[in-house]
């Protein structure tokens, strides 16, 4: 069929609304019409990445309706509605079958390439190839995806809101509720509230922590963290945030304690600011070219965790229709995350905002489709 797209033409250019040729979905593979996409800073990042190979579409938090289906598929049928996630996996490897499915290495090699698991592509224009994007390029009128990209959410369940739940919602939520393990009466420090933070923000006031401490640099990120169930904030940039959070927890530190910022400074301060026997999760992606210090001294005595989480350890089939439901019940918010509601041809605006400093962080906009 033929849809249009925002195609990605060359790194760091505005992305371009062409006409290309989307082929039928192959038997693991589902046809979804895309109805709500979010515009997210991954999305930024794969624009500037010269890696990213071109042309592409690109787009990774996605829901709409399941056109068709191919033979093999069971997890959903035509007419459903469903939320993307951006890291199908195997079901088969080491990880998949100890539950470990957000530790799938299936997806990785695909995704580095532009195709689909397969090693193929179904996005073509004027016979040449067009690349995929997270396996998914929701930056279009249709999509397919793997099976196992399509969760199957409430028929009452808006598009919008449902469109974010496939990456930063979930990577929030579940940092907290999955890998930190948050407990009740607990307390937690969040460090980086954007659009993962809040939504740690809502995982640990959904485990029942008793204080949920949020620390930013943005007075305006921590005016809206207190929205979400922050019941303290800390401007990092204006005092002394391990003696401030010290100070908020009789002096010994938090139990549990979430990076989202991507910053080693921000880490270290989280190491430095949990109580003995804390816990101490990095969602954020680190540079590369830097250095995480902890003390060593002492280091065996603390019986700290600290732990990467990725994807916030999330099992999509469970957790995707939870945070929906959660939301129709009035328990986690996803209205305020939708900043703004666009046409795919205003798609560069959304991107032109990521450059803004004093632009809200903390949601999406969201392209939506009338297709």
């Amino acid at each position: 069929m033929k849809m249009n797209a925002a195609v990605m033409t060359e790194i760091g250019e505005p992305l371009s609304i062409q006409q290309v040729e989307l082929s039928e979905p192959k038997a693991n593979e589902v046809l979804v019409k895309i109805k709500a996409t979010g515009v997210c800073h991954s999305d930024l990042n794969s624009l500037n990445d010269p890696t990213t190979p071109t042309p592409t579409i690109l787009g990774h938090e996605g829901a709409g309706i399941v056109e068709a289906v191919g033979a093999n598929v069971t997890n959903v049928k035509v007419g459903d509605k469903v939320a993307l996630s951006w890291v199908p996996y195997c079901g088969t490897c080491e990880f998949c079958v100890t539950g470990e499915v957000h530790l799938c290495e299936s997806a990785f090699g695909p995704m580095f390439e532009g195709t689909l698991l397969d090693g193929t592509t179904r996005l073509s224009q004027n016979g040449e190839r067009v690349y995929h994007n997270s396996l998914l390029s929701t930056f279009a009128e249709y999509s397919v995806v793997p099976e196992m990209s399509c969760i199957k959410l409430p028929d009452e369940m808006p598009l919008a809101q449902a469109s974010l739940i496939g990456c930063g919602v979930a990577t929030g939520y579940g940092a907290a509720v999955n890998a930190a393990g948050v407990t009740p009466g607990s307390t937690v420090a969040i460090f980086g509230i954007g659009g993962v933070g809040v939504n740690a923000i809502q995982g640990a006031r959904i485990a029942g922590a008793s204080k949920i401490i949020a620390c930013d640099v943005k007075p305006a990120n921590l005016d809206i963290a207190k929205q979400f169930g922050a019941t303290h904030t800390i401007n990092s940039s204006e005092v002394d945030v391990e003696a401030a959070l010290k100070e908020l927890t009789n002096g010994v530190g938090v139990h549990f304690a979430i990076d989202c910022s991507g910053h080693t400074v921000a880490t270290e301060s989280a190491w430095k600011s949990t109580r003995k026997g804390g816990t101490v999760v990095v969602v954020g992606a680190f540079n590369p070219e830097k250095t995480l210090n902890i003390p060593a001294g002492g280091f065996h005595r603390v019986g700290k965790v600290l732990k990467g989480s990725f994807y916030g350890n999330a099992k999509p089939f469970r957790d995707f229709p939870i945070i929906a439901q959660m939301y129709l019940d009035g328990k986690f918010k996803l209205d305020d995350l939708v900043l703004d509601r666009i046409a795919l041809e205003n798609i560069n605006q959304a991107f032109d905002s990521f450059h803004d400093c004093n632009c809200v962080n903390v949601g999406r906009a969201v392209i939506e489709f009338n297709n």
